[in-house]
């Protein structure tokens, strides 16, 4: 075991969208472990957009990154010591470590932390399919939007770690899954890999008009259900095409993740359609976690639910990876590989 442990902090808060100066790379000693403690050696660290938004000190649903401190983040890796009964040296286990290379978890953070079995799914998957990302995708589908078969479901940033399982899950619960993402090389991997029905490239959209157009053509039935990851002009527009008694579940508006505004321009169309919106966030329904994750592994053990991984080598490249996932340069779940 190395005698260093290597860590990003956060250090000055963003004005608009982040940069690599608002983070630094420590090296300091790996902590000794005490009583009802466990440490941790990070395989992977998960890089989310949520993220972004505790950088900033705004008022939300959860405390601000706090400066000079460890950035929070999800991890998946293998403990190398533990002085506590219900976890043993070699347990493969995923919680939040943050961004480092050695964990030590103890108190509240030993709530969060799990043994997880990788004889069928990958380590890694924990922190995308089998992790928060499919967990989240799994209640806003099955809780909020709450999908019939043969009706419609869009949804937003399609690519991503939490889109790609909502179209799948859509497709399983005899839906019809319309994904909307960035690039024709997304949208490729969104209908041949995922298995979508249709997917509309808004990058190829001069405007609303546009993207309006391209969305009726994919959905000549109305929306029934959507996923909302992006807000902006996709909002609008998908809004628009609401059936009555439509339901949303609001999972991120990562437009507007950097202080921008992100007005509805229509709002007058929740009334007219009677449509549900919901935001939510997952672990604030931890009773639905188990079910969750015993459906998405089945899943992804059997290879029904598929999914792909962007993966960043190296603590000190977690920074410049954050940045490409907030501007939507990789594809599915974007991770950090630690060992």
């Amino acid at each position: 075991m190395s005698a260093t442990n290597r860590r990003i902090v956060l250090v000055s808060r963003p004005l608009g969208e982040p940069t690599v100066e608002n983070f630094r790379l420590e090296t300091v000693a790996v902590p000794t472990v005490g009583p009802g403690q466990v440490l941790i050696r990070n395989h992977y660290l998960s890089l989310d957009p949520y993220m972004r938004g505790r950088m900033s000190d705004a008022k939300s649903y959860a405390d601000p990154q706090p400066l000079g401190e460890v950035m929070i983040g999800g991890t998946a890796g293998e403990i190398v010591a533990s002085e506590h009964p219900g976890f043993a040296v070699g347990d493969q286990v995923a919680g939040y470590g943050g961004w480092q290379e050695y964990s030590l978890i103890s108190g509240p953070g030993l709530v969060m932390l799990q043994k997880v079995d990788t004889r069928q799914v990958p380590l890694s998957a924990y922190l995308g399919p089998v992790g928060m990302p499919g967990i989240t995708a799994w209640f806003g589908l099955s809780k909020i939007i709450e999908p019939k078969p043969g009706e419609t479901v869009v949804v937003s940033a399609a690519a991503g770690a939490v889109g790609g399982v909502v179209g799948q899950l859509a497709k399983s619960r005899g839906c019809r899954a319309v994904g909307i993402a960035g690039g024709k090389d997304k949208c490729d991997y969104v209908v041949r890999e995922l298995g979508f029905d249709a997917c509309v490239d808004y990058k190829a959209a001069a405007d609303a008009a546009a993207l309006d157009a391209m969305l009726a053509a994919v959905t000549p039935k109305g929306i029934d259900g959507y996923f909302e990851n992006v807000g902006g002009m996709t909002t609008d527009v998908v809004l628009g095409r609401m059936n009555a008694f439509g339901r949303i579940a609001v999972c991120g508006m990562i437009a507007g993740y950097n202080g921008e505004p992100v007005p509805i321009k229509n709002p007058t169309v929740i009334l007219r359609s009677r449509l549900k919106m919901q935001g939510f966030i997952v672990f604030e329904n931890p009773t639905m976690v188990p079910w969750a994750m015993s459906e998405l592994a089945a899943q992804v053990a059997s290879g029904r639910l598929k999914y792909r991984e962007t993966i960043a080598q190296g603590i000190e490249n977690a920074p410049t990876a954050f940045l490409g996932l907030l501007k939507g340069k990789n594809v599915g779940k974007q991770l950090v590989k630690l060992v």
